[in-house]
C-alpha cells in the first residue's frame, strides 16, 4: 500500500476511493491521504506493532521493499487530489530513513498544488541518520513537523524507543523540533494520552522549558 486514508485507527487502500477522492468525506474519512514511505526504522518501541513477525506480514502497510519517490508519485497522477487538506508523510516506519525520497515526493506535491498542507511524522532522528542537516532541507518542502517525544527523559525514551542510538536519541530529536522552528511553519512534539498524569506533567515541562509545542493525542491501539 502505497498512499491510504485512515479511520478509527483502521487503513485504506486509496484505490478504496474514486478518483477525485470525493467520497473520502462522505465516507466518514478526513481529507488527508498519508503516505507510506518505507518500513524502516531505527527504534523499535515496545508499543508498534512492528514487534512481532506476525503483525509485520498481516498488517496492509507492511512492505517487501521501499516505495521510490516515483513509485508514490506515480500513484499520486492517477488520481486528481486537489481537494485534500493535507497530505501526511508516514507509513509503517521511519520516513527519514529515506530522507531524499521524502524531499523528491514534496517537491513535486508542492509543484502540483502547493496550497495543501503536507505534514511529516517522525521521530526525530533525521540529521543524526542522514548525517546531514536535514532540518533546513525542510523549508518550503514541509509545513508541518510532529515529532514523537514518547517520554519525559532520555533514560524513560530509550527504555520506550529502544532507538538503535541508544539515550543520545532524546537529544537528538529535542535539538532537531529545536531547529525546525526555523524552518517549518508548524513544529509539535507528541505524546499519548495514556502514560499517566505525573508523566505527562513532566513532558509538559521538558516541552515548555524549550518553548516547544506540545499536543497529547489519544492512543490507538
Amino acid at each position: 500500500m502505497i498512499l491510504y486514508g485512515v479511520k478509527q485507527g483502521k487503513y485504506y487502500n486509496i484505490e478504496n476511493f474514486k478518483h477525485d477522492l470525493s467520497d473520502m468525506e462522505e465516507k466518514g474519512f478526513a481529507k488527508k491521504i498519508y503516505i507510506n514511505v518505507t518500513n524502516k526504522c531505527n527504534c523499535a518501541c515496545t508499543f508498534c506493532l512492528r514487534s512481532t513477525k506476525e503483525m509485520n506480514e498481516n498488517n496492509s502497510l507492511w512492505l517487501k521493499k521501499d516505495n521510490t519517490a516515483q513509485m508514490i508519485i506515480g500513484k499520486f497522477k492517477e488520481y486528481d487530489w486537489k481537494n485534500l487538506e493535507e497530505i501526511i508523510f508516514c507509513g509503517f516506519g521511519e520516513p527519514t530513513m529515506c530522507m531524499d525520497t521524502v524531499l523528491e515526493v514534496a517537491d513535486y506535491l508542492k509543484n502540483t498544488h502547493k496550497e495543501i498542507p503536507l505534514r511529516l511524522n517522525t521521530n526525530g532522528s533525521a540529521n543524526r541518520e542522514n548525517h546531514r542537516d536535514v532540518a533546513k532541507e525542510l523549508q518550503g518542502r514541509i509545513d508541518t513537523v510532529s515529532i514523537s517525544l514518547n517520554a519525559s527523559n532520555a533514560q524513560k525514551y530509550y527504555e520506550i524507543t529502544r532507538s538503535k542510538y541508544k539515550e543520545q536519541a532524546y537529544e537528538d530529536m529535542l535539538d532537531f523540533a529545536k531547529e525546525c522552528e526555523s524552518y517549518v511553519p508548524n513544529v509539535v512534539l507528541t505524546i499519548v494520552d495514556c502514560i499517566g498524569e505525573e508523566e505527562i506533567a513532566a513532558c509538559k515541562k521538558v516541552c515548555a522549558d524549550r518553548n516547544l509545542t506540545l499536543r497529547i493525542r489519544p492512543f490507538e491501539t
